[in-house]
């Protein structure tokens, strides 16, 4: 999969290819409906000797134009881009700087630039009520339009629901929600994977350690979606790569503290020592164990958390 930036695009593919099927949007996530999307593109691809191509973002384009509206991120674009790869069902993507320039872009433009210019454009594939450009002035229609004049067809596709999910679209929304009620199987049913977010491993005030149960306190970016606050079994991957089974907190830590602005994110590694502060890593959320709670004493939350750690053991298996 050849990835390429903003005008890179042309000089990544050379000059003189053939064409491409493109589909268009943020994809965050890559989830099980977003892969429906690429496997009808990957299929109208081959069957015309064409480039299966993605346009998205370097960032999610309501951070720039509603930040105080934008949704939590599903993915880095790192996490983005590698998972496009893992299907296996795209050849280019071309990642589009979003910031207030490319807000102001007008639909035709954007069109003329990137759609024609760069990917040379045989075949657009987007959803039904896609809208792109300037205060959204592109939709399917005015792709159309520009079709007919540059030499490529449109598809529309309403919400994809993929089998064996519940028969309702699959869709980032829907995905946050369920991560919003601590429903991480649920969501993981939608992803096709477990939730999974990246961070660094920071030092925190050692309650773990004085615990018994020294844990990996991982700094997240605050635009990416965490879970509801509540003690989860899943999974942890520092810089070795290697995923290793970890219980997670992520909460509050009411039992110490009688309130927290943010939420903490903890991970106990089992079967694990050795220095990780510093280290990017990688936490994912398998199945929910509890809310989070206040207890009365250490002891009762001592007991609590070898539960935790032994439920933990039960539902992990790599």
């Amino acid at each position: 999969m050849k990835v390429a930036r903003d005008a890179g695009v042309a000089a990544q593919r050379g000059t003189g290819e053939r064409g491409s099927v493109v589909t268009i949007g943020a994809f965050d996530g890559v989830h099980l409906g977003h892969r429906e999307v690429l496997r009808l593109v990957n299929d109208l691809a081959r069957a015309r000797d064409l480039e299966a191509a993605v346009v998205t973002f370097d960032r999610h384009p309501a951070q720039v134009v509603r930040p105080d509206s934008a949704p939590k991120l599903l993915t880095t674009l790192d996490q983005k881009l590698e998972l496009l790869e893992t299907t296996g069902l795209v050849d280019v993507v071309c990642v589009l700087t979003f910031d207030e320039a490319r807000s102001t872009e007008t639909a035709e433009e954007f069109v003329e630039e990137t759609l024609v210019g760069q990917l040379h454009a045989r075949l657009v594939v987007v959803g039904a009520d896609f809208h792109f450009g300037h205060r959204r002035g592109g939709n399917v229609a005015l792709l159309e339009r520009m079709g007919v004049v540059h030499g490529f067809e449109v598809i529309g596709l309403g919400l994809v629901s993929p089998e064996g999910v519940g028969g309702e679209p699959v869709s980032s929304t829907r995905i946050r929600r369920l991560l919003d009620e601590g429903d991480v199987a649920g969501a993981a049913a939608l992803l096709g994977r477990p939730h999974a977010v990246r961070g660094t491993v920071e030092t925190g005030d050692q309650r773990g350690r004085e615990l018994g149960f020294p844990t990996a306190n991982l700094a997240v970016a605050p635009e990416l979606c965490l879970p509801a606050d509540g003690i989860y079994a899943g999974t942890f991957a520092g810089a070795d790569r290697i995923v290793r089974p970890a219980a997670i907190s992520l909460g509050r830590r009411p039992t110490f503290y009688e309130s927290a602005e943010v939420p903490l994110l903890e991970a106990f590694v089992l079967d694990f020592s050795g220095d990780l502060y510093g280290q990017a890593a990688e936490v994912g959320f398998l199945e929910r164990l509890r809310g989070e709670e206040k207890f009365d004493s250490i002891d009762a939350l001592i007991e609590q958390m070898r539960r935790d750690v032994d439920a933990t053991r039960r539902i992990v298996t790599l």
